[in-house]
């Protein structure tokens, strides 16, 4: 499925048909663009490449910082001061921007480094990147697992050169470079190089190896060449006393000439670096095209554990895209610790669980199980060396807390794996590290007066309690078990009389966007509200059901138009995370044809071709993901080990999922058009017995044969039968701080 997969797909500001009913009603706060990059990418691996403009968030593209609306250029066409490694997939503001190591192949004296060249003849597919810059040199990329491979093709000139700048790092818009705090640089031989950069904490190492041998090898400094032979150690770098310094191969090329420059990289040191490219791209001639063989071959069996038929070519881009771009990220690199002295799982580009606990986790344990569980241990890991479980993870020392946005999101994940009794786990070590996370920051003010705020954090606590009384149970801690669900309950205290969360501060977005999430006990919630059509009537306002069109945020949106946007409590059509499940609410009162008609105008409307074919950012795959699993007809409710059904998108489809082949097959299937009419599930069945709106995930991950009857009317299905909702035990008694009055965004 090589061939359906567009890695440009995102990279631009969003351009998606007009759209039309409800579609037209969702209003987008955050920036309208996918920040993907087209860079060559190994699946899950350490290590991305790709051209370098110095642009947000990823280092490649046309755009500026932007945090809301549609961002604004800083590049009027497509540019490249040379190409770097290590690029973030889909995110926004997070700090870390990697971009180590830049390459550049210049017919320009060294005073020219950092020119930026007009790209042309991009090209782009799973693990593959090329363009040509305008000094007539043509570049290819291939990575591996922990490596990269680069192939230069020059015009005839009397100087040639390859240059690497170690000194590289983050982006070139304000306060956004990172600068190493030491390095160090050293020639083994002709061809040969290794050094090392701290950054962010972190010791990243490289080795060189380029055929370049009738070139001549030199490390410079500032700009300046230095004597043969030497070595060059930094220490104590800060931004005003940087000076670029790396090293370069020059001479003499023909027309046509090639040059291959390869680089393993490691957390680990030099000589873990070094066997890291020998075990990546081997040895021999022209490992370039070895390296991208192997790479290209795991990317097919990768993508072909999905299969999905369409007469659409479009539609089956979109969706091959869409799960090209959920398996970038997280970076996994196997004995690459540098912050811990055991082998064994290490995991980074964690960006962050906020974004990927829904989705694009749920999707990586049914199609990889093994990679799941490896970073579920290497959360575990962090938990036992820094305390906390994680909410984001970078190639940085220390997790990210990102305290603001949510809490205890690796207990949903973890819940998952425990209940599909997928192997690889100590779940007693997993239950002491989950229980002793959940005491941390936000934890202690939940435990004392029985909520936390922001008040989203008060659902996220509740339902870790929830998770983590799951694993309980598993190992017989009874006395846990029952402690646990009795704290549980108290995601009661984070909502008014009205059925909406307590006005509170809210991480992009408004009370609106958070009290739709599908909790443990929504019949309880539900009951709570005023019973099935209060509810509905509350999922109908947010959805738009009945409002006008809305015109979408510009380029520099100002304040009051923001406020007015928020205002409208309007569901924002998948551009921001809180979001993603609120579509499936309708199926706990008992209205899927509205779940069907919701989801169906995201599928179709919010997903295009094209390099602006995202409606937002992709966030590590968390909107991809969400693509693949909506389009297949299947949501996965993290944590609670089920999977909620709706109108699949596609007449048949076949996935790997974590013990069996699962396929899903419909009577009845229309081709689905923007605008087109919506399919609504008259009756479901698996392996031939009948199931109503939803499916265990246990049973589900068995594979079988899932069987989808549609009509274009709605049917009784789902309405009289309820997905479950878990009760738990009266909440012990706490008593509540007194509100806040304050409702910000």
């Amino acid at each position: 499925m090589l061939e359906n997969v567009d890695p440009f797909n995102g990279t631009e500001v969003t351009d998606l048909p007009a759209p039309s009913r409800l579609a037209a009603t969702w209003w987008w706060p955050k920036p309208q663009v996918g920040n993907t990059h087209p860079g060559a990418c190994h699946p899950l691996g350490m290590v991305s490449a790709c051209a370098f403009s110095g642009a947000y968030p990823t280092g490649y593209g046309l755009y500026d910082l932007s945090t809301e609306g549609v961002p604004r250029k800083i590049h009027d066409e497509y540019v490249a001061s040379g190409f770097t490694h290590f690029q973030q997939s889909g995110t926004g503001a997070i700090r870390k921007y990697y971009n180590y190591f830049r390459v550049t192949p210049m017919l320009e004296p060294l005073d020219g480094l950092g020119k930026e060249f007009v790209l042309t003849d991009e090209e782009a597919s799973p693990g593959y990147y090329a363009a040509t810059l305008d000094n007539g040199v043509r570049a290819e990329i291939t990575v591996g697992p922990k490596s990269a491979v680069h192939r230069y093709t020059f015009p005839e000139h009397k100087d040639a050169r390859v240059v690497v700048d170690m000194s590289t790092g983050g982006l070139t818009i304000p306060y956004s470079a990172t600068v190493p705090l030491r390095a160090y640089l050293e020639s083994l031989e002709p061809g040969k190089a290794q050094g090392q950069i701290v950054v962010e904490g972190a010791p990243l190492s490289v080795y060189l190896e380029c055929d370049a041998l009738s070139w001549r090898q030199m490390l410079w400094y500032d700009r300046r060449l230095m004597p043969a032979g030497a070595r060059l150690d930094l220490d104590h770098i800060r931004p005003t006393t940087l000076r670029p310094f790396g090293l370069m191969w020059a001479g003499p090329s023909l027309a046509g000439q090639t040059i291959e420059l390869r680089m393993g990289f490691s957390l680990r040191g030099v000589e873990q670096a070094r066997e890291n490219l020998r075990r990546d791209c081997g040895t021999g001639q022209d490992r370039f095209s070895k390296r991208l063989s192997t790479t290209r071959s795991t990317w097919t069996d990768l993508l072909d554990s999905i299969q999905v038929e369409t007469e659409s070519d479009s539609r089956r881009e979109v969706f091959y895209t869409a799960l090209y771009h959920s398996l970038v990220k997280p970076c996994f690199a196997r004995d690459e610790s540098p912050f811990w002295p055991t082998e064994g799982p290490f995991v980074f580009d964690i960006s962050t669980m906020w974004d990927i606990y829904r989705t694009q986790l749920p999707l990586l344990t049914a199609l990889q199980p093994g990679k799941a569980i490896d970073l579920a241990n290497a959360l575990l890991t962090i938990c036992e060396q820094e305390g906390n479980l994680p909410i984001g993870y970078r190639m940085a020392r220390g997790s990210d807390r990102f305290s603001r946005q949510a809490s205890a999101l690796a207990h949903t994940f973890l819940a998952d794996l425990c209940q599909l009794d997928i192997p690889g786990i100590d779940w007693d070590w997993a239950l002491v590290n989950m229980q002793a996370d959940l005491r941390r920051t936000y934890g202690e003010d939940f435990l004392l007066t029985g909520r936390a705020h922001p008040i989203s954090h008060t659902l996220d606590l509740a339902f870790a309690y929830w998770c983590t009384a799951k694993v309980a149970d598993r190992v017989e801690d009874k006395p846990l078990v029952s402690e646990l669900t009795s704290l549980a309950g108290r995601w009661r205290n984070a909502f008014g009389d009205d059925g909406l969360l307590l006005d509170s501060n809210f991480y992009e977005g408004t009370k609106y966007n958070y009290s739709f999430r599908l909790l443990h006990d929504m019949a309880a919630h539900i009951a709570d509200v005023g019973g099935d059509e209060a509810f509905v009537g509350l999922l109908d306002e947010f959805f738009g059901f009945g409002a006008e069109p809305i015109t979408q945020p510009g380029v520099d949106p100002s304040p009051e138009e923001m406020a007015a946007g928020y205002a409208l409590g309007r569901f924002e059509g998948l551009n921001n995370e809180p979001d993603m499940e609120a579509p499936w609410a309708y199926h706990y009162a008992g209205r899927p044809d509205r779940t069907a008609e919701v989801v169906h105008d995201i599928v179709h409307q919010q997903f295009s071709t094209g390099r602006g074919g995202m409606a937002g950012n992709d966030d590590s795959g968390g909107l991809s993901s969400w693509y693949v699993w909506a389009s297949l007809g299947l949501f996965p409710v993290a944590g609670q080990n089920l999977f909620l059904l709706h109108p699949p998108a596609f007449e048949r489809a076949t996935l790997a999922m974590s013990r069996g082949r699962l396929v899903i097959e419909t009577e009845g299937f229309v081709e689905p058009a923007p605008g087109g009419p919506v399919q609504h599930v008259q009756s479901v069945t698996f392996d031939g017995e009948r199931v109503p709106s939803w499916i265990d995930g246990t049973r589900l991950h068995a594979g079988g044969t899932l069987r989808f009857v549609l009509g274009s009317e709605p049917s009784t299905w789902g309405t009289d039968e309820r997905p479950p909702s878990m009760p738990d035990p009266v909440a012990t008694p706490v008593a509540t701080a007194p509100e806040s009055t304050a409702s910000t965004t």
